[in-house]
């Protein structure tokens, strides 16, 4: 797959008797690239990832991904789903564990590039939301993975929170520039994000639209209110609403 970070030909995961699943599905990312997934609840968006995670095999067509090497595909789910008997630093040194190669430095320093560089003797329980979320990114990050999916990670914050989340996990990606996947519902949230939006159909989902958003980089403070910005979300809804909510 020269040139490609993921590509997927005709790529579709079906569950029999339900309308869940997702595909035929073809899209190639670019090395690098940051690509956000909306569409409705039950369209497949949480399938494609586990398709892209190789969690789960295609039932037709291909799925391609220039990361198979152990701790080279990294995914963050929406609950941060941490040890609760390892502190942060513990739990960020987990995938490091795995691969045989522990290292408590290199999470240490993870947690103080999130932010938490106080809170590695912490355990989960005594740590924010937010706070657990950016663990999790920090688990997820610290093996350097070339392909990031992250599922919803923000959805259970607050609108405070998820926005300072978000600067976060873009100044991480202009640093380390993985290939990023990231599922939401928020198209707001997808816009300021992403180079390209992906808008998936009800299940089994199949793309219906995919806009670029051309967003600055890095964004700067007012962005969400320029009209550019307003402009690619009003895009994206009209997909939706359009291509998908119309179908219901």
């Amino acid at each position: 797959m020269t040139g490609a970070a993921v590509r997927l030909a005709a790529a579709q995961r079906l569950y029999p008797g339900r309308s869940a699943g997702v595909g035929p599905l073809d899209l190639e990312l670019a090395p690098g690239a940051f690509c956000a997934v909306v569409g409705p609840s039950g369209c497949g968006k949480s399938t494609l990832l586990r398709l892209l995670a190789g969690l789960e095999p295609p039932a037709a067509g291909r799925v391609e991904v220039d990361a198979r090497a152990p701790g080279e595909t990294a995914m963050v789910f929406q609950a941060p789903t941490l040890l609760p008997w390892l502190d942060a630093c513990g739990n960020v040194d987990l995938p490091l564990q795995l691969l045989k190669r522990s290292d408590p430095e290199a999470a240490r320093a993870m947690l103080a590039r999130v932010g938490l560089g106080d809170a590695a003797g912490v355990k989960p329980a005594a740590l924010s939301g937010g706070m657990a979320m950016r663990v999790s990114l920090a688990r997820a990050l610290v093996t350097s993975p070339r392909l990031l999916l992250l599922d919803e990670p923000f959805a259970a914050l607050d609108a405070l929170t998820r926005r300072a989340l978000a600067d976060d996990l873009l100044d991480l990606w202009r640093d380390r520039r993985p290939t990023i996947v990231f599922v939401t519902h928020d198209v707001e949230e997808a816009v300021y994000l992403a180079e390209r939006v992906v808008i998936l159909g009800r299940g089994p989902g199949r793309i219906v639209g995919e806009i670029e958003t051309q967003a600055p980089a890095p964004r700067p403070p007012a962005w969400r209110a320029s009209a550019a910005f307003r402009e690619t979300v009003e895009r994206v809804t009209a997909v939706l609403a359009e291509r998908v909510e119309a179908r219901a």
